[in-house]
């Protein structure tokens, strides 16, 4: 029986995936562990997101704090554990255009299919929070086409997002867009529409010339619309990024006041994986089966 490991599928390709009827939706994740779970799950990729590795890692908001080495860490243990295209939030690019080249190649190298750079200053601040500002329209289509230059080929894709709606206006934010995409953005992210009628409008100017992205945020300032909702309006490409760690955290905090309060996880086992139950989920008796063809004196 042969022992060699077998080869990794070949990712599928997002820009064709993309190019397709149907809108694609990424769960958020913020480590192997949840990017696992979501490709249990039946997701077709992941969204890393910079405000889930800030309320986790650190247990702080999303204004700015998460470094570029931070992200990158974390792409490579993500790219470690899944197949599946890890498309980044790359906040700011974490700096001027030779920064953000930086960050493309380091991205890359860990395994990103696809940054995510914004047009806010640093140190930026999550887009449905108040207090936002941005820097020059001309200073972030120059570091989109540094991002288009740095990247190691044209799979990987660059996504341009403007949030310029909460500081200049929609208009504005839409004209934003406009040279962003004449920058060289694959795909355009209007962040924070504050209404159907905005997020109509935005496909009404894009829609059919490059794959639009929506960001969907629970008790954020943008209704929130379904994927299928989403693709009839258009819409080609839907995140979900911080759902996972609301979730998680409502479910710790009862968690913890449950045994704080009883002594005992007994009241709550029917919310939780058991010992082995979370073995079977991260596959450890497949590990541990693949390590014994490494001991010594194995056949």
């Amino acid at each position: 029986m042969s022992l060699e490991t077998p080869a990794t599928p070949p990712l599928p390709d997002l820009k064709q995936r993309l190019a397709g009827p149907r809108i694609l939706l990424a769960p958020g994740v913020y480590d192997a562990l949840t990017a696992l779970i979501a490709e249990q799950s039946g997701a077709e990729t992941v969204y890393l997101s910079g405000a889930s590795i800030a309320y986790t890692r650190f247990g702080r908001p999303d204004i700015g704090l998460v470094s570029m080495s931070e992200v990158a860490d974390t792409i490579a243990v993500i790219r470690d554990r899944v197949a599946l295209p890890i498309v980044v939030d790359a906040d700011t690019g974490f700096g001027n255009a030779l920064n953000v080249q930086r960050t493309v190649r380091v991205f890359e190298r860990m395994g990103a299919n696809a940054l995510q750079l914004e047009d806010q200053t640093s140190p930026k601040r999550c887009g449905h929070l108040n207090g936002k500002s941005l820097i020059p329209a001309g200073e972030m289509a120059g570091k989109i086409r540094a991002a288009c230059d740095a990247r190691a080929g044209d799979g990987t894709l660059i996504i341009a997002r403007t949030d310029a709606i909460a500081v200049e206006g929609f208009e504005a934010a839409l004209d934003r867009a406009e040279a962003y995409l004449e920058a060289g953005a694959d795909m355009l992210f209007v962040e924070a529409p504050r209404s159907l009628e905005e997020i109509r409008a935005i496909h009404a100017r894009f829609g059919g010339r490059v794959p639009l992205m929506a960001n969907m945020v629970e008790g954020g300032k943008t209704p929130i619309v379904n994927a299928a909702g989403l693709e009839e309006l258009g819409f080609s490409f839907c995140i979900f990024p911080g759902g996972i760690v609301r979730a998680l955290a409502a479910t710790a905090r009862d968690y913890y006041g449950n045994l704080v309060a009883n002594g005992s996880n007994e009241a709550f086992r029917n919310r939780m994986f058991d010992f082995a139950g979370l073995n079977g989920v991260i596959g450890t008796p497949e590990m541990l089966k693949t390590g014994e063809r490494y001991d010594t004196g194995a056949a």
